[in-house]
């Protein structure tokens, strides 16, 4: 079955594509997952005031295009002395979308005068299925439309993750995106960096910080329904 990850994020899709396979196991199998860019779809605007709304707002837009069951998620990161931003706003902080660079220099600098005991953080995800009534209907292949909405939706789900942590002063670590080399979970595996220190999100590896991540866990508590699709 092809399930279609409304993103143009393709290191988003990778890591939906590992925890899919962590949880379904051989099931995983089942599934072809494409994300929404690489069928040309656009990025629907997110008008949401919570990661949930945006989250079925995006996977219902895509399962509308295409016929084809879709998963989004919305995530970012919430930091307690800044009243929980940057929140849905994280990845256009600095005022451009996507820019991890600019949005952690901007975050940095806000949290400067912070001391570390104040700098709780907790990376926070939405992720959401949408079913469409074609799909519901038949398993038939459809064609992807590109400019308009065509499918209802017949069932829709969301459920939702969080990762607890704290933000440290300098970026560590080459993996992950966003804001990961600043983001020092509470969960730790059971081994530190070179220096003897926790690691961030971005020092883990991929089965590391699936294990323990707000998206993880939000994808996880959707596997039951995409079972019951397979089945």
């Amino acid at each position: 079955m092809r399930i279609v990850v409304a993103t143009h994020n393709e290191g988003k899709l990778f890591e939906i594509r590992r925890i899919m396979q962590q949880d379904l196991g051989d099931l995983a199998q089942k599934v072809e997952l494409v994300s929404a860019g690489s069928l040309g779809l656009p990025d629907p605007v997110e008008t949401g005031a919570s990661f949930a709304e945006n989250a079925l707002l995006k996977a219902r837009d895509v399962a509308g295009r295409t016929g084809l069951p879709a998963l989004a998620d919305d995530s970012g990161l919430i930091v307690d002395v800044l009243g929980a931003a940057p929140g849905i706003l994280s990845a256009r902080w600095s005022g451009v979308h996507g820019d991890d660079q600019a949005n952690n220099a901007l975050l940095l600098a806000q949290l400067a005068d912070i001391p570390d005991v104040h700098r709780t953080a907790r990376f926070r995800c939405a992720a959401a299925l949408a079913v469409p009534e074609a799909l519901a209907r038949s398993n038939a292949e459809v064609q992807v439309e590109a400019d308009s909405v065509t499918y209802d939706i017949a069932v829709q789900y969301v459920e939702t993750g969080d990762m607890p942590g704290r933000i440290i002063r300098s970026p560590r670590g080459e993996h992950g995106f966003g804001y990961d080399p600043l983001f020092v979970p509470d969960d730790q595996p059971n081994r530190t960096n070179e220096q003897g220190e926790p690691l961030t999100s971005a020092e883990m590896v991929p089965t590391e910080k699936n294990a323990i991540s707000h998206r993880g866990k939000a994808i996880a508590a959707l596997m039951p329904d995409i079972e019951r699709l397979l089945g």
